[in-house]
């Protein structure tokens, strides 16, 4: 079975900007996206995501925290195509850059569209627990249902509030 444990944060600086390897726009979309969830029709959240030439379907469990069941799956690119415009909530727009740090994987998503201005990074772990490091442009962390993608479909950025944009989790989400 396959299992995700993320970690979200704002970042607290451009310094990461200079370690970028590599960057890729994505666009994704929810077949089964937050209102559904919120409503308690659905068990998890599937995502349609097209990078590059590469497509893929994502299946994650509608659990709250750092750790959830995770499955993706390539799928054709003309399916993904259809699946996002055709049968998707919306589209989700991003450039996902990729930093390694210390011999940790950042991928930091600087999101576009409605969602312009969110900058936030992710940092898998094998264990909910385990160490890494906390370079100085890495700020609070915010692995919180806001920060969920399938949630800045419905919610996105532009309408949050300004202690919300500062990741203060104390707001409504």
């Amino acid at each position: 079975m396959g299992v995700e444990i993320e970690r979200k944060f704002l970042l607290a600086g451009d310094g990461w900007r200079a370690l970028v390897e590599r960057s890729d726009r994505i666009a994704q979309g929810y077949l089964i996206g937050a209102a559904a969830i919120a409503a308690g029709h659905a068990k998890s959240s599937v995502r349609v995501r097209i990078s590059g030439e590469q497509a893929s379907l994502n299946i994650k469990s509608a659990v709250l925290g750092i750790q959830r069941d995770e499955f993706e799956y390539p799928i054709p690119l003309a399916d993904a195509e259809h699946l996002l415009h055709a049968l998707s909530d919306g589209v989700l727009e991003k450039v996902r850059h990729h930093v390694h740090y210390q011999g940790a994987h950042f991928e930091i998503d600087e999101f576009g569209g409605d969602n312009a201005g969110l900058i936030v990074a992710e940092l898998e772990l094998d264990a909910a627990d385990a160490a890494y490091p906390r370079p100085d442009w890495l700020g609070v962390e915010v692995s919180a249902p806001r920060y969920y993608n399938v949630n800045l479909i419905d919610r996105p950025f532009a309408r949050w509030t300004a202690e919300e944009k500062a990741g203060r989790e104390d707001t409504a989400c």
